[in-house]
């Protein structure tokens, strides 16, 4: 009987289901809305609690709390830090008011005013404060900020800083997150978010509406969000992610085999139906290509990544941003005004991105080389001899200067601009470069074999007619067709 319990018992682990056998999981949410020195915003308590809800629902042990003052959200964030230890997913929502300030990201209390630029160390909150309690205790961390509403406070404490205003950024800065962290923002690093008028902002309806589904990994929600949103607000905010995740976050049930369908924005042609990410895909990978390419004024560079990631992240941003590049400026109508069909993106004043991870962006480099034609020899992110000569072999018969004793991602945009290849095919000797590859030259021998061979090619057929006959040989031609003809070297010879 008791081993009967012991393999029941077993068995009762084996089949148990994902969400009954899921990992630790600890959430803190937080929503400001009622400023005291400000207007107060719609949407963030709504957003807030939706959200704890719904990943109460996923099983996440949620800290909560709405319209918090400085002390409030300094107990709140602590009673978070407890529950960490031992976590294997944590998770942080912010709706409210955020700014940067030299590049720092600070949430607003409802109580901060923000007259000096000394207020912002005593009475905002670091975003890092959170990030790093996090990464500390949790095997997986992943921040949403719906923190970058347009912000009077921000303002108001740019006028009072006089000349270093410009310390005070638009939106939020873009952080460089641990490994096992992602980052999410409503909107593109240094640009407004809209707070919706209805429940929910349109970052965070979005988010309720894909967070639940089963079978999606979390970056992969993520992505539908930035669709939906794309949409929702034809293009003008653009939610964004900075990833170094190690694996794939599932929050709900096993994956399953479906892809995204990038969203349809007016006034831009239907995108093309996604398949399933090639064997080779590599994540990092599309993530540093993206960052090298995403600021460019070229639409061909733009297009350098569609092509390479015709199923990527960031396709639906690729192809609007490209549509605003080659969209003509718009020509003031006679009677009334037409509407745009596009939405421009906002083109804001980013910080220094982050430095990548060198040895990913020495094997981007490593694999855009090998594309160009100039073998860089393994692909395995050692920046050693071979890839620096084949960088600058690259340069020189590209005629461009860039440095190649440390991988860059000015380098890696330059390869992306080229579509053909740049370096010459290297043949070994003894071989010569057709259609693109080196083959074997003939040896002496058969060259001259099939030189013989062409000469007698080219010479013309013996002629057998009758007068040529008699012409060449002098000797009548005998009846019946048949005609007999004596040799220079005194053969004779009978042709019929």
């Amino acid at each position: 009987m008791r081993c009967l319990l012991i393999v029941l018992s077993a068995l009762a682990v084996i089949f148990i289901s994902p969400e009954a056998r899921a990992d630790k999981r600890v959430a803190l949410v937080i929503g400001n809305a009622a400023y005291h020195n400000t207007t107060p915003l719609l949407n963030p308590s709504n957003d807030a609690s939706d959200v704890a809800a719904a990943l109460q629902r996923l099983g996440f042990e949620v800290v909560d709390g709405r319209d918090l003052d400085k002390r409030s959200m300094e107990r709140l964030i602590r009673q978070f830090a407890v529950k960490l230890a031992g976590a294997d997913v944590a998770l942080f929502f912010y709706a409210g008011h955020g700014l940067q300030v030299e590049g720092q990201n600070y949430l607003v209390p409802t109580d901060a005013r923000l007259a000096t630029e000394g207020d912002v160390d005593f009475e905002g909150l670091s975003v890092n404060l959170v990030i790093k309690q996090m990464e500390r205790d949790a095997k997986t961390s992943l921040v949403l900020l719906d923190a970058c509403r347009d912000n009077p406070l921000a303002r108001n404490l740019a006028r009072n800083m006089g000349t270093r205003s410009t310390q005070v950024g638009q939106g939020l800065a873009e952080l460089k997150a641990g490994v096992g962290t992602l980052i999410g923002y409503s909107t593109q690093p240094g640009a407004f978010a809209l707070d919706g008028t209805g429940r929910n902002s349109p970052y965070t309806q979005a988010l309720l509406k894909y967070v639940e589904a089963p079978g999606r990994d979390f970056s992969g929600v993520l992505v539908e969000v930035r669709n939906d949103v794309l949409k929702a607000t034809s293009g003008k905010q653009v939610p964004w992610e900075h990833t170094s995740l190690t694996g794939q976050v599932y929050l709900k049930g096993q994956p399953v085999l479906a892809s995204a369908e990038p969203a349809q924005i007016p006034g831009l042609p239907p995108p093309p139906k996604l398949a399933p990410a090639p064997s080779g895909y590599d994540k990092e990978l599309e993530i540093l290509f993206w960052n090298s390419v995403k600021e460019s004024k070229s639409p061909a560079v733009l297009e350098a990544y569609l092509e390479r990631y015709p199923n990527g992240t960031f396709t639906t941003l690729a192809r609007i941003m490209i549509a605003n590049l080659e969209e003509p400026p718009a020509k003031a109508p006679a009677k009334a005004q037409e509407p745009v069909k596009v939405a421009a993106l906002p083109v804001p004043d980013l910080k220094p991105q982050p430095a990548p991870d060198p040895q990913v962006l020495a094997r981007a480099l490593q694999t855009e080389l090998k594309r160009v034609g100039c073998d860089p020899g393994t692909v395995d992110g050692k920046w050693g001899g071979k890839a620096k000569e084949a960088l600058g072999s690259f340069a020189r018969h590209a005629k461009m200067s860039m440095p190649t004793e440390e991988p860059s991602a000015a380098a890696l945009e330059a390869l992306a601009s080229r579509k053909d290849r740049v370096c010459p095919l290297d043949c070994d000797k003894g071989e010569r470069e057709v259609n693109g590859k080196c083959v074997a030259e003939a040896s002496p021998a058969k060259k001259a074999r099939a030189a013989r061979t062409r000469e007698r090619d080219d010479d013309p057929p013996p002629s057998r007619s009758r007068d040529s006959s008699e012409r060449s040989s002098g000797a009548p031609a005998i009846g019946g067709g048949i005609t007999i003809g004596i040799g220079r070297r005194g053969g004779i010879g009978i042709g019929f």
